[in-house]
């Protein structure tokens, strides 16, 4: 995974994720439904739905990949074409043909806004709904409502954290299990967790380094709560250590490699494939914190080259692998980054930073596939109907999960706070 290139405001990517990761190791036409079927649903996902949110940081092309615009001026179409899905009436670009065959699967939301261009403040309004607030992440929330399952982390973030991925007010028991490190990689394990995956657990119950290991971990946990969190930490990294089914969901390695290939020998490819083991094994929400799609230059060239590719060959076999495995339907897989991009290209063949309007991707999990929800105007300028913005994603995120939104919630402080204030459910694509 590249490290070196920064994004525009000079912030290195990898400084970027790394930013608030103090405390990544904690886990914590239908008819319409009655009460007592919207009871049930609710708990229903409230016991088995999981999400993949494939986060493309730096923000994605939109108008290059789900809402091209032929009919533009060059300087706004630009290089690429529409293609069409094997859904009658809606096209991606032709730099997504594997997409292109599961267009039945997923959904997309054109008509998405929020306004903000600027890194760091719209990335927290896509994780989290919040814009100018300190608010946890729609991770945190599911593993602070819900808790775990199995053994496995109800929530992680891979490849590397993210700022606006933590759990604020909630504590580091809401926070997520950080796997930083490239599943691309050769010999890929979790950093500290790898000797469990190869030492009887017998043996490791006994070792006396296992709470030097365990030690280090401290560092890297959030020091600010009470004195037992430390301890209740230890306790859950020495559970996830020895657990089988933790053993299981991390080992890479043991998946054939037909199926690694599938999915695409890279970070974005094997970090699908990491999280749809994840959420097989019990995890509530996997997070991708996937990078560079800050293409303010060479737009069309590392889009065609590089990020697409990786971007259709991972997102298509994520959606055909839950599907025929009969995941799909309890997993909600979300793509998108903090913005899209602007309708003019610039003078370095690039787009820059574009919040008014772009395109959300969401699939699986009580969404139905083959949808497009809200349009964008003849340049993708802003929504030319049915806006619908972070508030609104949240809900339905919030809803897909059962999650109560009118839960209240206690800040440090002892405030009582809403799980989210506002939004509506995009029920057009349930």
């Amino acid at each position: 995974m590249p490290r070196s290139r920064p994004f525009c405001d000079g912030i290195r990517r990898r400084d970027f994720m790394r930013i608030g990761a103090a405390g990544a190791f904690g886990w914590g036409a239908t008819l319409p439904m009655s009460l007592e079927q919207q009871a049930l649903a609710a708990s229903t996902a409230a016991d088995d739905v999981s999400v993949i949110y494939i986060f493309l940081l730096g923000g994605l092309s939109t108008i290059d990949t789900f809402d091209l615009k032929p009919d533009a001026p060059a300087e706004v179409r630009g290089e690429f074409s529409p293609i069409a899905t094997n859904v009658s009436g809606i096209e991606v670009g032709e730099h997504m043909p594997f997409c292109a065959q599961h267009a039945d699967k997923f959904s997309l939301i054109r008509s998405f806004a929020h306004g903000d261009s600027g890194h760091g403040s719209a990335d927290k309004y896509m994780l989290t709904g919040y814009r100018n607030t300190p608010h946890p992440a729609f991770g945190s929330v599911a593993s602070y409502t819900h808790g775990g399952r199995n053994s496995v982390p109800p929530y992680v973030v891979l490849p590397a954290m993210h700022a606006s991925a933590g759990p604020q007010f909630l504590g580091s028991s809401a926070a997520p299990f950080l796997i930083d490190a490239d599943p691309s990689f050769p010999g890929f394990s979790v950093p500290d967790l790898a000797p469990p995956l190869d030492i009887n657990t017998n043996r490791l119950s006994n070792r006396r380094g296992l709470l030097a290991t365990v030690d280090r971990f401290q560092r890297q946990v959030e020091t600010r709560g009470k004195a037992g969190a430390f301890n209740k930490f230890r306790e859950r990294a020495f559970s996830l250590m020895t657990s089988p089914e933790a053993k299981k969901a991390f080992d890479l390695q043991s998946e054939p490699e037909q199926a690694r290939q599938a999915y695409g020998n890279h970070t974005l490819g094997q970090s699908c494939l990491l999280a749809r083991r994840l959420v097989e094994s019990g995890s509530r929400y996997v997070m991708i914190n996937h990078n560079n799609w800050d293409t303010h230059a060479n737009n069309f060239g590392d889009l065609k080259t590089n990020l697409l590719p990786h971007l259709d060959k991972a997102l298509s076999e994520l959606l055909r692998d839950l599907s025929d495995r009969g995941m799909l339907e309890k997993t909600v897989v979300v793509v998108s980054g903090e913005f899209g991009r602007t309708p003019k290209i610039n003078k370095d063949a690039g787009r820059d930073h574009w919040g008014p309007c772009f395109t959300l991707t969401m699939a699986g999990g009580g969404i139905q596939g083959g949808r497009v929800v809200g349009t964008s105007d003849e340049w993708a300028a802003k929504p030319a109907d049915n806006p619908i913005g972070p508030k609104d994603f949240a809900a339905t995120m919030f809803h897909l999960l059962g999650v109560d939104t009118e839960k209240l919630v206690y800040t440090l402080e002892k405030r009582p706070i809403k799980i989210l204030d506002g939004g509506r459910v995009i029920e057009e694509l349930l």
